[in-house]
């Protein structure tokens, strides 16, 4: 809304003096995605944008003609592949991954190999066998349980990523920003600790663990940010540094107290750092499909997040439960975050990373940005664990000091940049 001058509020009907902004808004809203109180957010949103266009230094170009006069960088800004585009190239990507994830190890399989092995295996038929029997147990029993375990592990943690910095409004969020970090170490260490020889669906005393501590910390911490039936942003941020912090220091207080620990400990910072550790298919069967379909549920909150990011206030007046998406936001987050844990330990910024990639790519619509970054996220962590296993052959490398290495930088130039531009 603007406000009207003397004569435009005269002729006005009785609305306090103030008119509305044309009825093209509801072309927009169809444009953007539908109609409904969410549609109209993305439209008031891209209407926010557009209106900056015309501050000068804002960046943004509302017109063509616009990006002429600002010169051919600005229209190279403008414009943006479209998301079928994105989206078919991000497939294309994680396909290649897996197979560059399947062909190059330790010990390298030809492709012209793997697809024979891959087509015998399947009955689809029956080439002559001119490769090793190991490679065919590499391959299947080995190499292909952990591509796809990685790809399960980076497409939940940049999904995770998303749903959390949409919804704190954060840039520098990430998957374990409400205490599931913490609690997945100290379950961890635990687990460690008690050494019982116990299996359920192929997992160990470890990752079961490690998923119920995650778990277990961040209902603490949600129950911790509730003020008077409310979930305030920032009561649920410095509530979960608070847990995170006292999680960390009661693991390094179990490591300085217990000798088995100590002598554990190539054990326990080979968790801590991070590493695809998937033994078995039957561990992909019990976390696979509860990862796809946790990822579903967050693609399906893609339209409250565009709301969220309006502010809360706003997305309660367009007709969002606010409090019940909050809650889903942080279920949905913290499962896949949690289920993730179970079969790599604690990978650093991967889930802070690829999002900010993907929303300069495709934008800030989160029905666009959530599957991007989940395909991308899944890219991302197959060439990571490749890279571990092949830079120091035969040893391998924690996958999380890689994506640290990686991530790192990009998270300085983030905080750097939050500095001076970010309010809460």
């Amino acid at each position: 809304m603007k406000w009207a001058g003397k004569e435009s509020a005269a002729s006005a009907p009785e609305t306090g003096g103030w008119r509305h902004e044309p009825a093209s808004a509801i072309e927009k809203t169809r444009r953007i995605g539908g109609s409904g109180p969410v549609a109209s957010a993305s439209a008031v949103f891209q209407g926010r944008r557009r209106r900056a266009a015309d501050t000068p230094g804002s960046g943004f170009i509302s017109s063509p003609g616009a990006a002429m006069e600002k010169g051919p960088e600005a229209d190279a800004t403008l414009r943006r592949p479209p998301p079928g585009l994105v989206l078919g190239l991000l497939v294309g990507l994680l396909a290649a991954a897996m197979l560059l994830g399947a062909t190059f190890g330790s010990v390298a399989i030809s492709p012209i190999a793997l697809a024979e092995m891959t087509l015998n295996h399947l009955h689809v038929s029956h080439f002559g066998v001119t490769w090793r029997p190991q490679d065919e147990v590499i391959l299947f029993d080995l190499r292909l349980p952990r591509v796809v375990g990685a790809a399960l592990v980076g497409l939940a943690l940049a999904t995770a990523g998303t749903l959390f910095q949409g919804l704190l409004r954060n840039p520098l969020a990430d998957p374990y920003i409400i205490g599931t970090s913490g609690g997945a170490s100290l379950g961890a260490v635990v687990g460690i600790l008690i050494s019982t020889p116990l299996n359920v669906l192929g997992f160990g005393i470890v990752p079961l663990a490690a998923f119920a501590g995650a778990l277990g910390a961040t209902a603490l911490v949600y129950q911790l940010a509730r003020v008077g039936g409310r979930t305030p942003v920032v009561t649920l941020l410095l509530a979960g540094f608070a847990v995170s912090a006292i999680l960390d220091y009661a693991v390094s207080f179990l490591l300085i107290l217990n000798d088995r620990l100590q002598l554990n400990l190539p054990r326990v910072y080979s968790w801590l750092l991070g590493g695809v550790t998937v033994n078995e298919w039957s561990q992909l069967a019990v976390v696979g499909p509860a990862i796809l379909v946790a990822a579903v549920a967050a693609n399906s909150l893609g339209r409250s997040l565009n709301a969220f990011s309006l502010g809360e206030d706003a997305a309660d007046r367009l007709g969002i439960a606010v409090e019940r998406d909050k809650l889903l936001i942080v279920v949905v987050g913290s499962l896949l975050t949690g289920l993730a844990v179970t079969i790599s330990g604690l990978i650093a910024f991967a889930g802070l990373v690829v999002p900010h990639v993907m929303r300069l790519l495709t934008g800030p619509d989160h029905r666009l940005l959530l599957p991007a970054a989940a395909l991308a996220g899944a890219s991302f962590l197959i060439v990571a664990d490749l890279l571990a296993r092949t830079i120091l052959s035969p040893s391998e490398l924690p996958v999380g000091i890689l994506t640290a290495f990686l991530g790192g930088p990009y998270f300085l130039y983030l905080l750097r940049k939050s500095r001076r531009e970010y309010r809460l």
